[in-house]
């Protein structure tokens, strides 16, 4: 705590004591990478199953691609060109799935990442939903122009090749599905399941793979109703008309993952539930004393930092609190300042002279 003479201490999460108004050189192990204390914290152990899984689905869904872009345009199918094209765009995307697994895993170590790699699975999830967005567009645009301007269609050709689309997608989908568990391990030691109505533990960038080979085996099946109208019904028109409704569909699906995976990189999540239970934990530990400051974000699947600080009249433990914090099972960083009396935010030596405050961090990982 701060001596009598209002001067400033904390401890960081290295576990040095520092005082303002003295200098510290940074040792050069904290500035590198690997597993040093001071270095890249590691909140998220990755996904291997899931990268694995999903370079699997590249491979497939490149060779299926190619089939289907080729059957679409010799038998004049707007339906599975469609379909083929959101193969290509998924293969695409599926490797940026894959991209960014390796490169979270490779930079793990690197000490320039404040909370870990973590993230770049997020940027992976998010480009693959603006493509996802363009692919929609695409999608509708295209179709209209076939339902203004109709072409013939070879129909038995069109259904053999669609329904083997579907297959690869469906393939795609089950490798994928069994990739992320819900059910894991949380950084104190003791396992959970809940999500409170968030999804705290998904892998959003695995989530951005399954969303495409998802979309992908929708617009198969749309293809394929399309083409079966046609071929006994003569409804040739169905065909643009289901091109439309699937880019409707991937629309939807893209909005919302791009709504999901923002989110995380804006750290636009204070209306998060695990807020309020940061919140109230904060009042259960510290009586009187009022929240004047309160930041929260995720680091991790499932794994929050907070910041906190409090005003208080009375003696209060910063080690009691953020052990408190720690408790909760989706905080595994927490900072927790108190300042002591009515705070008032002026700078050291200014009217009414420095404040008296205490800081502790702790870092505890998975």
């Amino acid at each position: 705590m701060a001596g009598e003479h209002g001067h400033h201490h904390h401890h960081d999460a290295c576990g040095h004591a520092h005082g303002h108004g003295h200098a510290h050189a940074v040792p050069p192990a904290a500035m590198t990478g690997g597993d040093h204390h001071c270095g890249n914290p590691g909140f998220d152990q990755g996904n291997p199953l899931a990268e694995r899984n999903t370079r699997r689905a590249v491979l497939l869904t490149a060779v299926m691609m190619v089939a289907e872009i080729a059957g679409g345009w010799y038998y004049g199918s707007m339906a599975l060109l469609a379909d083929g094209w959101h193969m290509g765009t998924h293969a695409l995307a599926l490797g940026i799935s894959v991209l960014a697994y390796h490169f979270a895993r490779r930079f793990a170590g690197d000490a320039r990442f404040a909370f870990g790699t973590w993230k770049i699975e997020i940027l992976g999830g998010y480009t693959s939903a603006l493509m996802l967005a363009v692919v929609a567009a695409a999608m509708v645009v295209e179709s209209v122009a076939r339902l203004i301007a109709p072409t013939s269609i070879h129909y038995d050709q069109a259904i053999a090749i669609a329904l083997v689309g579907l297959a690869v997608n469906l393939l795609c989908a089950w490798w994928l599905h069994g990739s992320d568990s819900h059910d894991h391990h949380d950084h104190h030691g003791h396992s959970h399941s809940h999500d409170h109505g968030h999804s705290h533990g998904e892998d959003l960038n695995l989530r951005a793979a399954y969303v495409h080979v998802v979309t992908d085996a929708a617009t198969s099946v749309l293809a394929i109703v399309a083409l079966l109208a046609g071929k006994f019904w003569g409804a040739d028109w169905l065909d643009p008309v289901m091109g439309i409704a699937g880019g409707v569909l991937v629309a939807i699906w893209a909005v919302g993952l791009l709504r999901d995976t923002g989110r995380v990189l804006l750290d636009a999540e204070m209306d998060d539930p695990v807020v309020e239970r940061i919140r109230q934990t904060v009042q259960q530990h510290s009586g009187d004393a009022a929240i004047v400051d309160l930041h929260a974000w995720r680091i991790g699947r499932g794994a929050y930092a907070c910041i906190v600080s409090v005003e208080s009249k009375a003696s209060l433990s910063t080690d009691a609190l953020r052990a408190a914090l720690l408790a909760l099972p989706e905080v595994v960083h927490a900072t927790v300042e108190v300042r002591a009396g009515a705070w008032r935010p002026v700078a050291a030596g200014g009217p009414g002279g420095a404040h008296r405050s205490v800081q502790g961090s702790i870092r505890a990982n998975r």
